[in-house]
């Protein structure tokens, strides 16, 4: 039903933006590094139900809601690139901080650490915009139904969102250790991610593609 293409495609797309440190991989490496790897791997079991929350709204309809409603798409969109702004300001501004500077964060159980990893998921507009302007463009509708090419499609996004998050999560000790000794390097990594959410943010506020109901 999908192409070996789209899967590619969708897989590598995911790739490019899940290395642009966001607030899903800033609260799972701080998390890493504080509590350990098994607390951040805890945490992004609750990131990935988030994702798939969202792809399931998305596979339901979420895209027709925008569409008949496009001033909510609207509002979502800008509150996204607005919030990548801000962490975009948080990295470039003096005395900002690399996603691999961990924040201080008091031990929390298990419980705790998927609900707030969950809770990071769906507060992060950047996910909705991710599945409702990213998937359509990968749909074929000449190769079957749309709502289950869109579902299948997001579980891969899902699968390269999590296997990725989870290398950020095992190797996260070592990477802010290694920052912590080279701080030039900190402040390149600080200044390209910085760099990397404004563009996106301008690029996310300024698309004037609109979401398209699914047949």
């Amino acid at each position: 039903m999908v192409s070996t293409e789209a899967f590619i495609g969708i897989a590598l797309v995911e790739l490019g933006l899940v290395v642009i440190p966001g607030p899903n991989m800033i609260y799972l490496v701080s998390r890493s590094v504080v509590q350990g790897r098994r607390a951040g791997l805890t945490s992004l079991a609750g990131v990935g139900v988030g994702f798939l929350v969202y792809l399931l709204a998305a596979s339901a309809g979420l895209a027709t809601l925008f569409a008949l409603v496009p001033e909510i798409y609207v509002i979502l969109k800008l509150a996204g690139a607005a919030y990548l702004l801000w962490l975009a300001w948080g990295a470039l501004r003096p005395g900002g901080s690399s996603a691999f500077t961990p924040s201080e964060l008091t031990p929390d159980r298990p419980r705790k650490l998927f609900g707030m990893g969950l809770l990071t998921c769906l507060l992060n507009p950047k996910i909705a915009i991710l599945y409702i302007s990213l998937l359509p463009q990968f749909v074929d509708p000449s190769r079957g139904h749309v709502g289950t090419q869109s579902l299948l499609l997001g579980l891969t996004q899902l699968a390269v969102g999590v296997a990725v998050n989870a290398i950020f999560v095992i190797t996260a000790g070592s990477v802010a250790t290694f920052f912590s000794r080279k701080p030039l390097w900190s402040r390149i990594h600080r200044y390209l991610t910085g760099t990397a959410l404004a563009v996106f943010a301008v690029k996310l506020a300024t698309d004037r593609t609109a979401p398209v109901a699914a047949p």
